[in-house]
This record gives structure tokens, sequence and C-alpha cells, in this order.
């Protein structure tokens, strides 16, 4: 039998890196958990910047601090006009996540506390990223279709700030509420990829804009962010209900993945998925795609007959983005929002694991030769 010390487990599956208060992943019974609080509750009640308080700080924030909060984030949401000509220059040939991980690595060169570790400091860049993060995805959007930039309106949340500079228009309270949901549904979700690179990076003791560049470059894998547009191109592949069971059967035959279907934690329902759906339906039906909506409820029929019994079920990816593309997202953004949401729990995750602080150094198992071979020089080989 194989030593402990010498298993191999790929992809550190099952492994326990860390310790954790910010969330909790219950894949069995379907739960998600930020700070105590069911997902479930979260996005019925609350908001994005409040949600993002309490995975920083470890306790839904009072009147008074609320709007301390939301004041800070305001004082520095605005890009510099070296940052816009930045996202201006690239945006529109550049995948709109490479823009993203070059603008936050940009602004954090130009960070004059970007080289210290003291705590202050790393809890400070972190809102400095976070207030940035809407007018730099909007930019982004904006940029990658060739228009002018739109500055954040100071009277607007976070939510309702990243629609309006990316569309230019002041989201009605359906689009706001809707947008802030998704936000808060995506906002943290364990000790996934990007969330780890974000703890091996600030675990060096680097700033946290280096965490979150580690973080966003994790994300841009398919494997990770960019499953949803992956999930959408599938449903609109399907293209109408009635082609549903030939369609999945044939992929399913030829032994092709599935997006937006299975998830490695849980093993039923994906809560952020149920939350999703009922918004796809509605924003779908708003917005004149109900095919759309309606082919993939069939999808989720015909796999979890299929598939239900090996706890294959629909993931937040399968619904979220149809519901970025009734909002008018092209699919190459579904990532960057991702990004969005997620900044919030990758500073907060990396600010609790610093205070405790130790260097990640795994072991990997040799499988090559021992040796000790004879070298034979380049002349003789």
């Amino acid at each position: 039998m194989m030593q402990a010390d010498t298993e191999v487990h790929k992809g550190l599956e099952g492994v326990i890196v860390s310790e954790s208060s910010v969330g909790f992943v219950d894949g069995q019974a379907g739960r998600l958990v930020y700070r105590g609080f069911n997902i479930e509750t979260l996005a019925a009640r609350s908001n994005y910047e409040e949600v993002a308080y309490l995975l920083l700080y470890g306790h839904l924030p009072n009147q008074k601090e609320f709007e301390n909060f939301k004041a800070t984030l305001r004082s520095t949401m605005e890009l510099n006009t070296d940052t816009v000509d930045l996202i201006k220059s690239i945006g529109h040939k550049a995948h709109p996540m490479s823009v993203l991980r070059t603008v936050v690595s940009y602004i954090g060169a130009k960070d004059p506390k970007s080289n210290s570790t003291d705590l202050k400091d790393q809890e400070e860049m972190s809102l400095r990223i976070m207030s940035k993060f809407p007018a730099i995805v909007g930019t982004i959007a904006r940029a990658s279709k060739g228009l002018n930039p739109v500055r954040p309106d100071p009277k607007l949340g976070y939510a309702a700030n990243f629609l309006y500079c990316s569309t230019g228009s002041r989201p009605d309270a359906e689009q706001e509420k809707i947008m802030d949901t998704c936000l808060i549904l995506h906002a943290d979700h364990g000790s996934n990829a990007s969330t780890f690179s974000a703890l091996v990076t600030i675990a060096t003791l680097a700033d946290m804009y280096s965490a979150v560049t580690s973080a966003i470059s994790t994300l841009k894998g398919p494997l990770h962010g960019g499953a949803n547009e992956l999930a959408l191109e599938t449903i609109k592949k399907v293209g109408k209900p009635e082609n549903a069971e030939q369609v999945l059967s044939k992929m399913l035959a030829n032994k092709e993945k599935i997006m937006g279907f299975g998830h490695r934690v849980y093993k039923v329902y994906d809560p952020r998925a149920r939350i999703l759906k009922g918004f796809a339906e509605s924003v779908t039906h708003k917005n004149g795609k109900e095919v759309l909506f309606q082919t993939a409820e069939q999808m989720e029929k015909v796999m979890i007959s299929k598939l239900g019994e090996k706890g294959i079920f629909p993931n937040v990816d399968f619904y979220s983005g149809m519901v970025y593309d009734s909002l008018g997202f092209e699919s190459n953004m579904f990532t960057p929002i991702f990004a969005l949401a997620r900044v919030a729990g990758w500073t907060a995750r990396s600010l609790e694991y610093v205070k405790d602080n130790k260097l990640f150094r795994p072991k990997a198992k040799y499988v090559g030769e021992i040796g000790p071979k004879d070298y034979i020089e380049i002349q003789k080989r």
C-alpha cells in the first residue's frame, strides 16, 4: 500500500489547505453559505455592496458602516484617463479577460502602496480594486464594440453603475435587481481555482493587485470562468425544446462534455441555478427570447432524467449566460462579469489568509529516472 506522503491528489482534490470563515459550500445538501447566511436569503433581501462588506468584515453592516463603505467605494470609482486610454487601445482586439488582467496589473503598478505588505494597506488596495471594477468591466464592454466610455455615476449602486458604464443607459429596477443578484451569487464559492490562485499569490506577501491579477488569469480558462459561454452555445445549438432529446443523446453518446451540468462540489441541484432559473425565465420573456429559456428548461429535464441519479444537475453557468445574453451582453463579457462579482471573495479570503500566513509549498511525486546517468559530451551524442 502506498504511503500517505507519496499519494497523489491530482488537482488537490479533497486536500484541505486552509481554514476559512468566509463561505461554505455543502455539495451534498445543496447549500451555499456566506458567513452563516444562506445564499437564498442574501439574494432575496440584500445587495452586492452589503454582501461584499459581509465577506470582508465578517458581519452585516449597520447603517453608518454601510454608508461609510459605499462612500469609500465611490471615492475611488473613477478611472484615470490613462487607464481608459489603455482599455481603448487594446479593448477592441483582445479578449476582455486579457484586457481586465492587464488593466488591474497596470493600476497596481501605479499605486505607491503596492509594495507594502501591511495588512491595512492590503485592505485599502482591496477596496480600491473593488471600487473600480464596475467602470473597468463596463469600459471594456464598450471598447470591445468601439464605443466611447461612460463615467460612473456616484448616485448609482455597484450593480447599477456597472450596467450604466456598459450600456450608457441607467437600468430600471428589475435590471438592477437581476444584476445585483447575479453578483451576489458569484461573490464567493469556496476554494475554487481562481480563489486558490489568489491565496497562493498573497501568501508570498505580494500585493493585492498581484493576487487579483493571478485570480483573473486563472478565471480566464474555460474550465472555470468560461463555462457559461459554452453552456449558452450549447443551448443555442439545440435551438428548440423538441430538439433537446436528440441533440443531448448524441452528445452523450459521443462522450462530449455538456457545459452547464454537473459540478465538482454539488451533487444535487446548485442553489444558485435555482435562483437564476427564475430570473432567466422572466428576462427572456421580457426580451422576446422565450424559446431560449424553453429550450434550456427541456434540456434540464432530459439531462436530469438521464444523469440525475449520478448527481448531474444544472449548475450556475447553465442559466447565468442566458441572463447576461438577455440583458444585452456579448458572450465574451460573461467571464469579466464573473470577475466583477468574485473580486469580493478573492480579496476577503486573501485578507483572511494573510493574517495567519504560511507560504504554499506542495510536493510533486517524482516519476522520472533516478539515475545517476552518464553524461555524454555534446559532440558524441
